[in-house]
């Protein structure tokens, strides 16, 4: 039997595949239809084995989760990256997740959720903002945290992506240096989760999952402003589907 966790984001969609105790996993952009997405997953699940569908239990999660249509039950994001998480950190832990469209906090004891908080009232401090930041400077987002890396953060104070963006375009005209606001930029994400952090009580071990997890930097900065630890996951970003897939295990 496989155990499959299915993680339709807003921007990427992730996949974990268990099987006697062996994981694969990929990921595929989103796109505009989270409907599409999931037919896609379901061929290239296919193209792995003919008999897969029959042969596994399927959980999905996430922004599109109500689109996967053949799955066998529809959990909710949080209880799915609080399983996830706790399995990455094998311990007990907080969790920051930086999705395309929102922020979570999850505190997870003995593999369960206790206590979680969203901030998604706007994109600032999310992966979307980073992504149109990005843009803006015409740069790559694994470009823009390298060029972070040798800037000095000009402070943008906006919560509002707009009037950030357009912040960042006055500092455009005055020919700060592109590197200064990358690391504005930057800096300005990682105040805003601070800011949420703040508001918990943290547990002893902090990871961050979703698609900044990998970036040893960006927990380096978060680390220097909670004065505390944070690391880093390289398999961060299948936080949710990992937890789909623990999840379809029990089924």
């Amino acid at each position: 039997m496989k155990y499959i966790g299915i993680d339709i984001g807003s921007t990427a969609s992730k996949v974990v595949i268990t099987e006697n105790d062996i994981r694969n996993f990929f990921v595929l952009p989103t796109g505009w239809n989270s409907k599409l997405t999931a037919e896609i997953i379901k061929k290239k699940l296919e193209n792995l084995s003919p008999t897969i569908m029959s042969e596994s239990k399927i959980v999905a999660t996430g922004y599109g989760r109500i689109s996967v249509n053949y799955a066998d039950k529809v959990v909710t994001e949080i209880s799915c990256h609080g399983k996830g998480g706790y399995e990455l950190a094998k311990s007990d832990c907080t969790i920051i997740d930086i999705g395309g469209q929102d922020t979570k906090l999850i505190n997870v004891k003995n593999g369960r959720t206790v206590d979680f908080l969203m901030n998604d009232k706007c994109a600032a401090g999310t992966g979307k903002f980073i992504e149109v930041m990005a843009d803006r400077l015409a740069l790559t987002i694994d470009e823009l945290f390298e060029l972070a890396k040798h800037g000095t953060a000009i402070p943008i104070s906006s919560l509002c992506t707009v009037f950030a963006e357009s912040e960042v375009i006055n500092y455009m005209g005055e020919g700060k240096p592109k590197e200064d606001l990358a690391a504005g930029v930057i800096d300005s994400v990682a105040n805003k989760v601070v800011n949420l952090m703040q508001r918990k009580t943290l547990q002893d071990t902090i990871i961050i999952t979703g698609g900044l997890s990998h970036n040893t930097y960006f927990s380096e900065l978060l680390s220097k402003k909670l004065k505390t630890k944070v690391i880093s996951q390289s398999n961060g970003r299948y936080a949710g589907a990992l937890g789909a897939s623990i999840i379809a295990k029990s089924l």
